[in-house]
């Protein structure tokens, strides 16, 4: 794959995954001393997520971390397919894509770092947030103007959108 080498996914996506730490959120989440950890999610990047959902379009996170806030912030937005803890992302994808019965090439995966680097080499359109690791950024197909946890996932829920002829409502 050549960086840029697509700007726009297929028009045949049925299911967008995501990264979480880097992508959903800044990269940062915060400890305290007892042990409870939190992150920010920004309300923008849900109402694009919501949106997906609405147009029919699957939503994914596959993220190597666990955490309770990612589990509360997807069940708000609905999405159903959350795996966590992952340490083999594309086994963990080629299962979702299975149950749900897409193929790799209908799947955006947007990702930050070098652990997402094989599942985005499995999917159809892969994506890299603006603040990725730069060989993230030189492999994959698009690169959001927006960092992670600062509108990267609406970015990329307005650009999918567009490529189906779908737009936010």
């Amino acid at each position: 794959m050549t960086a840029g080498a697509e700007k726009r996914p297929p028009t045949d996506i049925r299911l967008v995954a995501f990264d979480v730490d880097g992508v959903f959120t800044d990269g940062r989440f915060y400890l305290s001393d007892e042990g409870v950890e939190s992150k920010a999610f920004s309300t923008q990047d849900g109402f694009g997520i919501r949106q997906l959902l609405r147009a029919g379009i699957e939503v994914a996170v596959i993220s190597g971390r666990r955490s309770l806030a990612v589990e509360r912030r997807m069940q708000e937005l609905g999405v159903r397919h959350v795996i966590q803890g992952c340490a083999d992302k594309p086994a963990a994808f080629d299962e979702l894509a299975a149950e749900i019965g897409i193929t790799a090439a209908q799947a955006v995966y947007v990702g930050d770092d070098i652990p997402d680097l094989p599942l985005l080499a499995k999917v159809g359109f892969a994506i890299a947030v603006a603040n990725a690791a730069s060989a993230v950024r030189e492999y994959c197909n698009y690169t959001t103007a927006a960092p992670g946890g600062h509108g990267a996932v609406r970015e990329v829920c307005e650009l999918v959108l567009a490529a189906v002829d779908r737009t936010l409502t």
